[in-house]
């Protein structure tokens, strides 16, 4: 029995030996190799955007109408067919829109910068009173161009003496004349 413990000793020291070479060389040849791109997760969201942004509106109908059906080769194919990419990044790409569905949003056009946000009032769905008061004077505004958003910015302009932009914000976002407005603003430059 001691004859045999010598040589399985020796035995192992040279597996353990063999071992750190290994692992050695293994790691010099992951630090000469060039760093890989990362890919994405074929399954992340960001990858669902991304491939869903590279499609027009009938692709994307197209893709989705295939991916309800249960026709993965044939979506794989349209995507494809569609962006040029190759099998993988379509397999990829086709599996994290099933992931996570995207609706489809046209490419945002290049907006010339607009001067004053207020340009053009956005029509909400409801109607919004505004009422200011002094002593027994009271007014109201009802529009469904005004938010408390926009009411503020046009309490805010009042309360710092700049009456004329109040009044021009009220009757822009408002049915109201400039007269009813510059009154308006009156009330609530205290």
């Amino acid at each position: 029995m001691e004859a045999l413990l010598i040589p399985v000793l020796i035995l192992a020291l040279v597996a353990a030996g063999v071992l750190l070479a290994v692992r050695a060389w293994s790691r010099r040849g992951q630090r000469s190799r060039p760093e890989a791109m990362p890919q994405p997760d074929p399954d992340s969201a960001e990858l669902a955007q991304a491939a869903a942004a590279k499609l027009n509106q009938e692709q994307h109908r197209r893709l989705y109408a295939l991916i309800a059906q249960g026709q993965a080769m044939a979506a794989i194919k349209v995507y494809l067919e569609a962006t040029g990419e190759g099998l993988r990044a379509s397999r990829d790409a086709v599996a994290a829109l099933a992931a996570h569905p995207q609706p489809f949003r046209a490419p945002e056009a290049v907006k010339e910068p607009a001067p004053d946000e207020d340009e053009v009032p956005q029509r909400f769905s409801y109607r919004y009173r505004a009422i200011a008061s002094k002593g027994d004077v009271t007014r109201e505004v009802s529009s469904n161009m005004l938010n408390d958003e926009i009411y503020g910015r046009i309490r805010t302009l009042a309360k710092s003496g700049d009456t004329e932009a109040a009044a021009t914000a009220l009757t822009r976002h408002s049915d109201i004349s400039m007269k009813q407005a510059r009154e308006f603003i009156a009330l609530l430059d205290d």
